[in-house]
C-alpha cells in the first residue's frame, strides 16, 4: 500500500509550505497541484484566451505539458511546455483567475489524470483543494488545513510584501473571500474536507508546529514498519 498523504484547504491556509516540508521529512515526492492549475492559467493569460471559453481551455489543457521538479534544496520548480514559470505563476493576475480555470470539468479531468499518474509510481505528499475527496480518495493520510480569513489574508499580504509588491491588506482579504466562495460553490469537486480527513486549524500555529503535528498523526496511524522507520 502506498502511504500517500493528501492535504487540502482554502487559499492561505499554508498547505504548500507545510506539504513541501512534510515531504522532505518523509522522503516523499511533493506534488503541488495548485501550481499545475496556475501554470495552465498563466499560459491561457499569456495567449489571451477568453477564460469564459471552456472548450478552448480544455483543449489547451490537453496539449500543455506541465512538469514539477523537486530541487535538492526542497523547493519546487514548475515548467510549462519546458519554460520555467515558478515565479510567473505566483503573479496576482494568475492568483485572481486560477479558480475560474480550475472549476472547468474537462480541465480538472486532464490534470487529475496527470496527478494520479504521479502518485501511482511514488509515495507522495499532494496538496490542493480536492485531493482527499477526488484525486487520491484512497490515501491513508488525509488532512484539511484551515485558518481564519484574517490570518490567511495576513499571510498572503506578508508574502507579497517580502517579494517587493505594493499591496493592500483589505483588497487581499476580499480576493481570498471571493476565491473561497468560488472554490466551495463550484459544481465539480468543490472545496470540502474528506469525511475521513483530520481538520487542523492553523490560525495560531507556526509552520514547523503544523508539520510536527502531521508527522505525529501519521506515526500514530501507520501500521507499516517501513513507513514507521522513515518517520523516526
Amino acid at each position: 500500500m502506498h502511504g500517500n498523504v493528501a492535504i487540502d484547504g482554502p487559499a492561505g491556509a499554508g498547505k504548500s509550505t507545510v506539504a513541501r516540508l512534510l515531504a522532505q521529512k518523509l522522503g516523499y515526492l511533493y506534488i503541488d497541484t495548485g501550481a499545475m492549475y496556475r501554470a495552465l492559467t498563466w499560459k491561457a493569460l499569456q495567449l489571451g484566451i477568453d477564460l469564459s471559453d471552456e472548450e478552448k481551455l480544455v483543449s489547451l489543457a490537453v496539449v500543455t505539458t506541465i512538469k514539477l521538479e523537486n530541487t535538492a534544496g526542497g523547493t519546487i520548480k514548475v515548467y510549462c511546455d519546458g519554460v520555467d514559470v515558478t515565479a510567473a505563476i505566483r503573479q496576482e493576475k494568475v492568483s485572481n483567475h486560477v479558480s475560474i480555470v480550475a472549476r472547468i470539468p474537462g480541465v480538472r479531468r486532464r490534470l487529475v489524470e496527470l496527478q494520479r499518474q504521479m502518485a501511482a509510481s511514488n509515495r507522495v505528499v499532494m496538496d490542493g483543494r480536492d485531493i482527499g475527496t477526488n484525486v487520491l480518495p484512497e490515501a491513508p493520510y488525509k488532512f484539511f488545513l484551515t485558518a481564519s480569513l484574517e490570518e490567511r489574508a495576513r499571510r498572503r499580504y506578508q508574502e507579497l510584501i517580502v517579494s517587493g509588491r505594493e499591496v493592500d491588506l483589505e483588497t487581499i482579504k476580499e480576493e481570498i473571500r471571493r476565491r473561497d466562495a468560488r472554490d466551495s460553490q463550484r459544481e465539480v469537486d468543490p472545496l470540502q474536507p474528506a469525511p475521513d480527513a483530520e481538520i487542523i486549524d492553523t490560525t495560531n500555529m507556526g509552520v514547523d508546529e503544523v508539520v510536527s503535528k502531521l508527522v505525529e498523526l501519521i506515526k500514530a496511524r501507520t501500521k507499516d514498519p517501513l513507513q514507521s522507520s522513515c518517520l523516526r
